[in-house]
């Protein structure tokens, strides 16, 4: 680590000029970071990248803090911080190897983010823990929540919805990355949990239904989340796991992509492609 190990920790330090183009750093940082095995959890980071990068140009280092409840989405997170200089690049090239501490499934020693699950649908009610310590001690933190369509499938996830709604935790927002995907299938082919926004809505939460990969759209909700004073906030992310890689075979499984080097070596030029037109 060349800063803190945590977003939150004193003394972490980040800028980002610019959240557009550091949502294509993400998804080109993943790209090289799944490239070594061949395969991974490339798809989170497709369908999560304006969202995390929204994040991170929102948060305030060293006060705010981050939660990513499903660990295979720590990708995300861990492209961001490689792009943002909070992670050293000998540790980025070690991704998903035995004994890394970047792992391909976050864990309780993950670093970056401050706390992320192994087992789905526990986040949330960390993500609350953390508000409610903040508000204790009278920080005016927020804390953001990556969570998962998928993990709505899980009760635990509404019990804290309904204790946040309750206690009215106003400083807790959560970014729910609705790609309609999890590791069975399409999500609504295993439950169906649509619609999401009036359920969210019904618990007692303000919501905001758009769509994930419009970042100006993200960057919004954040700032109405920022503002709200009286609910806790859901940013209902509508989005793909294949998003922004054309290259990608129309059969492509966004939940756990296969990436033999022909296709890393065109994803990586296709992304390459789209960051210097940004540039020009």
């Amino acid at each position: 680590m060349t800063a803190s190990l945590h977003v939150s920790d004193p003394g972490s330090h980040w800028t980002v000029p610019d959240a557009r183009e550091l949502a294509l750093r993400i998804r080109l940082r993943a790209v090289r970071m799944v490239a070594p095995q061949g395969f991974g959890y490339l798809g989170q980071a497709l369908s999560a990248a304006e969202q995390v990068a929204a994040v991170f140009a929102t948060a305030r280092p060293g006060i705010d803090r981050l939660v990513c409840s499903p660990g295979h989405y720590i990708i995300g997170p861990f492209a961001a911080a490689a792009e943002l200089g909070l992670l050293d690049e000998a540790v980025v090239a070690s991704y998903g190897q035995n004994g890394s501490v970047i792992e391909a499934i976050g864990t309780e020693r993950s670093p970056v983010v401050d706390y992320t699950c192994g087992s789905l649908g526990q986040g949330l009610s960390g993500a609350i823990g953390f508000a409610l310590s903040d508000r204790l001690r009278g920080r005016d933190a927020r804390t953001f929540a990556m969570v998962s369509d998928g993990e709505m499938e899980e009760g635990q996830v509404w019990e804290a919805a309904m204790f946040a709604a309750h206690h009215r935790m106003s400083r807790l927002t959560v970014l729910l990355d609705a790609n309609n995907s999890q590791v069975d299938g399409p999500v609504d082919s295993i439950t169906t949990i649509e619609p999401i926004a009036d359920k969210w809505k019904a618990f007692g939460w303000h919501v905001i239904d758009l769509d994930g990969h419009d970042i100006d759209a993200v960057a919004d909700g954040l700032a109405a989340a920022d503002v709200e004073r009286d609910r806790p906030s859901v940013l209902v992310c509508r989005t793909s796991t294949v998003h922004g890689l054309d290259c990608l075979p129309p059969d492509a499984d966004g939940h756990f992509i296969k990436l033999p080097p022909e296709l890393a070596t065109a994803a990586v030029a296709e992304l390459t492609r789209k960051l210097e037109s940004i540039d020009a």
